[in-house]
């Protein structure tokens, strides 16, 4: 089982890559709970966003907010139903034109074939940091 979610989840990070939200959103389940680990005043993409359809806007505003320089994920690891990613991402902010770039870890619970949960930590600092003008 847990090979099988490394697997899955990787497809989902490949469709990510493509562009492809679709399939993403498509492996969702109806109430996931997805969260950037952090506050939505600090920076737009931050803090929580529940159901496929506030999923969907998250990755709309992503498209909006930034434009990425690198998008790499590194590291995967399974336990039971969770999937932990560790990666590494630059961010071009559309706002600023400044770069945020961090470490991350993401973490996916995964039932039935659906994600439930997913939770992103990054340093939320430097997304603060390179929004304000």
């Amino acid at each position: 089982m847990s090979n099988s979610n490394v697997e899955f989840i990787r497809s989902l990070y490949s469709a990510f890559g493509r562009g492809d939200i679709g399939t993403i959103i498509n492996a969702l389940s109806p109430q996931v709970r997805w969260s950037i680990n952090g506050r939505r005043e600090d920076y737009p993409l931050l803090g929580p966003w529940n159901g496929p359809g506030e999923v969907q806007k998250f990755f709309q505003a992503i498209a909006e907010y930034q434009e990425v320089v690198e998008f790499s994920p590194r590291e995967f690891f399974a336990s039971e139903d969770r999937v932990f990613v560790l990666g590494h991402y630059a961010w071009k902010l559309r706002k600023t034109a400044r770069l945020a770039a961090s470490d991350w870890a993401h973490v996916f619970t995964i039932h039935s074939g659906k994600i439930v949960a997913f939770i992103e930590f990054t340093d939320t600092a430097q997304f603060a940091a390179a929004y304000r003008e």
